[in-house]
């Protein structure tokens, strides 16, 4: 445990699981994802995005789905939470989707580390903006596409709200119940010789309480608080578009039946982590997401696997396009046929079961 960790949270001082992974995870000084953190494949977890440009070339296909649905307007806002390095924007940018001279894409993200890499290769680059550079950003008529980087995002556009991995990150609590509508919290407490878990009594919201107590009694399960109120916030940003959130994610239920709280896992260098109490600020936390406590806030439009979706959005016929110009420039390939042949093993990974191709992709339509 760090020094400043120490400082930020004294021996004898107890808070909850929530504010502690905030901490963990997103401090300035200390914050995981402020620090050390990144995906990728150098990185500590491998996204979509991640994999290669294929997914951001699909992502840009539903991108102009829903351009073409709202009627091509001249000012189409894409806002991206939690975009790390930047690698989804950059994809869908090299993708040249037909939206393009409409498009803002925002990048919205709270590192100040990670928006440091936002402008790399990306043309038409316009900043890390404060707020009113963004509600600019958003508004002026100037040919797109355009991308920047912020860590506050704007209200009343048209577009699209999009998070891949974002929901399984944002800070929740752990709580179980007794069968009788009394529930019980984990907090942490730092002890003389280290952090660790504490059971106090808590109450639940009254809209979540119905779905934590379909979990079997007794069972630790998250309670997404925050997860909820980013969707109904984003909901409320958007005059008309769709919210796209990628992760994995169950139902309540089926998460906390999962043996020893296997839903509570730990990330660094591409290997599962240690115990979440351990080391504060050195990996990722991160949990499925419940699907049913989203719901509660307003059920999605769509719900599917990401493999339905990127099946829909034609991978295949990408994969065989790559296989094709592959074949036309083995002999002597360069940068577009070595791309196109990555599209092969990108695909068995983006469909892959038990694995990306099992994440949920939800919308949400305004």
């Amino acid at each position: 445990m760090s020094t400043e960790f120490r400082s930020r949270f004294p021996v004898g001082t107890t808070m909850s699981f929530a504010q502690y992974m905030d901490i963990a995870l997103y401090d300035e000084s200390i914050g995981f994802y402020a620090t050390t953190g990144r995906a990728g494949r150098r990185g500590d977890f491998l996204t979509s995005p991640e994999v290669g440009p294929l997914f951001g070339a699909l992502l840009a296909r539903r991108l102009d789905e829903e351009w073409f649905a709202l009627g091509s307007p001249e000012i189409f806002v894409v806002v991206e939470f939690g975009a790390g390095p930047g690698t989804l924007a950059r994809s869908i940018a090299f993708a040249s989707p037909e939206c393009s001279p409409a498009l803002r894409y925002l990048m919205v993200e709270r590192s100040i580390e990670q928006r440091a890499l936002h402008a790399e290769h990306l043309d038409g680059w316009m900043g890390d903006l404060d707020a009113a550079g963004v509600d600019t950003f958003v508004r002026d008529l100037h040919p797109g596409p355009q991308f920047a980087s912020s860590s506050t995002a704007p209200d009343g556009f048209t577009g699209v709200v999009l998070a891949n991995e974002l929901l399984d990150n944002l800070a929740f609590d752990i709580v179980r119940h007794d069968g009788e509508r009394n529930f019980e919290r984990l907090d942490v407490h730092h002890a003389e010789d280290g952090l660790e878990f504490v059971v106090a009594p808590t109450e639940v919201p009254a809209s979540l309480a119905p779905v934590l107590a379909s979990a079997a009694v007794g069972e630790w399960m998250p309670l997404q608080e925050q997860a909820v109120h980013w969707l109904m916030s984003s909901i409320d940003r958007l005059e008309r578009g769709v919210v796209i959130a990628l992760d994995y994610g169950a139902t309540t239920a089926e998460i906390a039946a999962r043996p020893e709280m296997g839903w509570l896992r730990t990330f660094v260098g591409q290997e599962r982590g240690g115990h979440p109490l351990d080391a504060p600020g050195s990996c990722d936390i991160t949990t499925d997401v419940a699907v049913d406590q989203l719901g509660t806030a307003i059920e999605p439009t769509v719900m599917a696997t990401q493999r339905q979706v990127l099946e829909r959005l034609g991978i295949d016929q990408l994969v065989e396009e790559g296989r094709k110009i592959w074949t036309e420039n083995a002999a002597a390939p360069d940068v577009a046929a070595l791309w196109a042949r990555s599209r092969i093993g990108e695909a068995e990974s983006l469909l892959q079961s038990g694995g990306l191709g099992d994440f949920l992709f939800l919308e949400w339509t305004v």
